[in-house]
C-alpha cells in the first residue's frame, strides 16, 4: 500500500508513443499556446487603455480572459513538456497544483459567464435602471464573487486527496485529475465523492440556473420590445450563448468522462474532448468577442495600427 506522501510521481498513461511526430505536435500546441497568450493579453490591453471600454461588460469580459489565460497556464506547459518526454510522469505535488489550478478555472469560467448573463439581462431588460443598478462597487463585488468562491472551494479539495492512501500511481489521462487519483484509493472515499459530487452540482447548475432565468426574461422582453431592443440584444447575447454553449458542452463531457467508463471511446477522441474546455475556450473566445463586438474590434484595429 501506497500513501500519497510517499508517492513522488504519477504516471499519464494516455499519451502514446508518437516517433518523430511528436515534434510536429509540439510545434502545433506550442502555436496554440502562443495564440491564446497572445489573443487573450491582446484584448486585455485594449479593455485595460481604453476609457470608452471601462463599462461593465467588457470589464467582465477582461476577467474572462483574464481565467483563460490561468486555465491554459494550468495545462499547456505540462502538456509541451510531456509531448516530448518518453516516460510521462508528473511530480505529485505539481499533479496537485495541475488539479487546483484545471478546476478552479472551470469555476470561474461558469460563474463569469452567468454574472455577464446577469449583466446582459439588467442592460436589456431594465435600461434605465442600468446604470443605478450596476455601479463601480457592485461590479467590484461581482468579481470577487467570480474568483473567491471558486478559489477557496477547490483550494479545500488538496486536503481531501492529498493524504488518501493509494494503490497506484497511474492517471488514464494526459493531465492530472481529481477524480482519478480518488479512484486510485486503497479505501471508501465517499466523503471525497460526496464533495466532488456536491463542488460539481455548485458549480456547474448555480451558475445555469441563473443563466437559464436571465435568458428566459431576456427573450421575453425581446419578443415583446421593439426592433432596436431585439436587435442590441442580438448583438450582445449571441457571442455570449455561443461561449457559453462552447464551453459548457467541453466541461459537460469532462465531467462524464470523468465519473463513467468510456472505454468504448477512441483514445485519441477522448483525449481531444477532455482537452476542448480548457484549450478552445481560452482562444475561442478573445477572436469571438474581438470580431463581434463592434468597441472591441475598433480598439483593436487602433492598438495594432498604431504600431
Amino acid at each position: 500500500m501506497l500513501n500519497s506522501t510517499q508517492v513522488l510521481y504519477f504516471t499519464l498513461a494516455s499519451y502514446f508513443d508518437n516517433g518523430l511526430f511528436k515534434y510536429l505536435y509540439f510545434m502545433i500546441v506550442l502555436s496554440l499556446y502562443f495564440l491564446i497568450i497572445f489573443a487573450n493579453v491582446l484584448l486585455i490591453v485594449v479593455i485595460c487603455i481604453n476609457r470608452s471600454l471601462h463599462e461593465p461588460m467588457y470589464i467582465f469580459l477582461c476577467s474572462l480572459f483574464v481565467n483563460g489565460l490561468y486555465g491554459s497556464t494550468g495545462l499547456f506547459p505540462s502538456l509541451l513538456v510531456q509531448i516530448l518526454s518518453d516516460t510521462h510522469i508528473i511530480s505529485a505535488s505539481f499533479c496537485f497544483l495541475q488539479i487546483f489550478l484545471v478546476y478552479s478555472y472551470g469555476s470561474v469560467e461558469f460563474l463569469n459567464l452567468a454574472i455577464m448573463s446577469y449583466d446582459r439581462y439588467l442592460a436589456i431588460c431594465y435600461p434605465l435602471q442600468y446604470n443605478t443598478c450596476m455601479t463601480f462597487k457592485k461590479v467590484a463585488t461581482f468579481i470577487a464573487i467570480i474568483w473567491l468562491p471558486p478559489i477557496l472551494v477547490n483550494f479545500f479539495t488538496l486536503p481531501l486527496i492529498v493524504p488518501l492512501q493509494l494503490c497506484g500511481n497511474v492517471i488514464n489521462k494526459v493531465y492530472c485529475d481529481n477524480y482519478s487519483i480518488v479512484k486510485l484509493a486503497c479505501y471508501d472515499t465517499t466523503v471525497n465523492n460526496i464533495y466532488g459530487l456536491v463542488v460539481s452540482a455548485l458549480s456547474v447548475f448555480g451558475p445555469l440556473i441563473l443563466i437559464i432565468y436571465t435568458y428566459m426574461r431576456i427573450f421575453i422582453v425581446c419578443f415583446s420590445g421593439s426592433k432596436q431592443t431585439r436587435q442590441k440584444a442580438v448583438n450582445t447575447c449571441t457571442p455570449h450563448l455561443i461561449s457559453l454553449l462552447n464551453f459548457s458542452s467541453g466541461a459537460c463531457f469532462e465531467i462524464l468522462q470523468s465519473r463513467f467508463n468510456m472505454n468504448s471511446v477512441p483514445n485519441s477522441l477522448r483525449i481531444f474532448l477532455s482537452l476542448y474546455f480548457l484549450t478552445c475556450p481560452p482562444l475561442f473566445n478573445p477572436v469571438m468577442y474581438g470580431l463581434k463586438l463592434s468597441k472591441i474590434h475598433s480598439a483593436c484595429k487602433n492598438l495594432i495600427s498604431s504600431y
